[in-house]
């Protein structure tokens, strides 16, 4: 699947010789909600000193994680673990108000990098319960965004993990009945589940905007396009990441002969290049350019050095930091903006 170059012998004879490629997606890597939340974890580090806790992983990358902790931010699973007084940060995939009403009672100064678009699912969720509404939220049961969801109406909600789930969904009233979603699942996927949920259910309502985000949809797209073209399809992110694992879903779905997610280049196994001669290339949402740039020069150090972006898309969408942060930030004559450190392109 890669290219073709003509080359002619020492006799004249000219023939065709396969070269290899790397087709990179655009887009690719942090996604607005992602930076948001990174940024704020490095401001208050720089505005309070360390340490600054922060409520699971901030995002969903192991070198984003260990690079915060080296600069002083202790990750914690709950609440209960940060020392009374101390501040916390919760991360971008959301908390349930039990986590909110734990944090002050511990009087704790929290920061909620919640991404924007994860915090308009809550607002739907809190809406639908309001005007009692069973709401089926399609997602991956224990992903703290579905856990943070769910927790706004817990008696309200019932979480759908997947199409082959919808056999086990009941409601109470068939008539009052909505679906939401995580933010991070396969479109493709996602919309089976509908189609099965409102075979079940004719009366389905849908939500009033897409809550799949669009960093999500824009990378799968890029994906698509391209892993009809490659031999190998390497995703560059973690394997908690339910947007980069996705995206290798995806390729294997729509074409790509093969296909990993790694977090570092060292992780590729050089085995996979066994007679291939087209890779595709792309990271999800939560992951730096840094590591793209890495498996970019390990790629050409094997031959792989004629690289094709492939672009589907433009994004410029951009989220403020967190209120509190900002104000103590404007307080303390500091940027209220910024980008992550992380969000490097070398």
């Amino acid at each position: 699947m890669g290219g073709v170059t003509a080359h002619a012998d020492d006799t004249g004879t000219t023939t065709a010789v396969a070269t290899k490629r790397v087709l990179l997606a655009a887009p690719r890597g942090y996604c607005a909600g992602v930076d948001r939340a990174v940024v704020a974890v490095e401001k208050a580090l720089d505005l309070y000193g360390a340490p600054v806790y922060v409520r699971k992983e901030i995002v969903h990358n192991k070198y984003v994680v260990e690079t915060l902790t080296n600069r002083g931010a202790i990750f914690v699973d709950e609440t209960d673990e940060v020392p009374e007084g101390e501040t916390v940060i919760f991360s971008a995939h959301g908390v349930s108000p039990v986590v909110h009403a734990e944090a002050a009672a511990r009087q704790l100064k929290t920061i909620d990098a919640t991404c924007p678009l994860v915090t308009k699912v809550h607002h739907e969720a809190k809406r639908f319960a309001a005007t009692d509404y069973d709401i089926l939220l399609i997602g991956h049961e224990g992903h703290e965004e579905v856990v943070g969801t769910s927790g706004e109406a817990p008696e309200h909600t019932t979480i759908v993990d997947g199409p082959d789930d919808v056999p086990n969904v009941t409601v109470r009233d068939p008539e009052k009945v909505v679906w939401l979603s995580q933010t991070t699942l396969s479109v493709d996927e996602t919309m089976e589940t509908v189609r099965r949920l409102r075979e079940k259910f004719p009366l389905l309502q849908d939500p009033p905007s897409d809550d799949i985000c669009y960093a999500t949809q824009n990378r799968q797209v890029a994906v698509k396009k391209m892993a009809p073209e490659v031999d190998l399809m390497l995703v560059v992110g973690s394997r908690n990441s339910s947007n980069s694992v996705r995206l290798v879903e995806v390729a294997l779905e729509y074409g790509a002969k093969t296909g990993h997610l790694v977090d570092y280049a060292a992780e590729i196994d050089e085995s996979w290049l066994d007679g291939v001669e087209s890779v595709g290339l792309s990271s999800g949402a939560s992951v730096p350019e840094i590591l793209v740039r890495d498996v970019l020069r390990w790629l050409a150090e094997r031959g792989y050095a004629d690289v094709h972006e492939v672009t589907t898309a433009e994004e410029s969408l951009t989220f403020a930091l967190p209120r509190d942060l900002r104000a103590d930030l404007k307080a303390a004559g500091r940027p209220t903006t910024g980008t992550s450190d992380h969000a490097w392109t070398l």
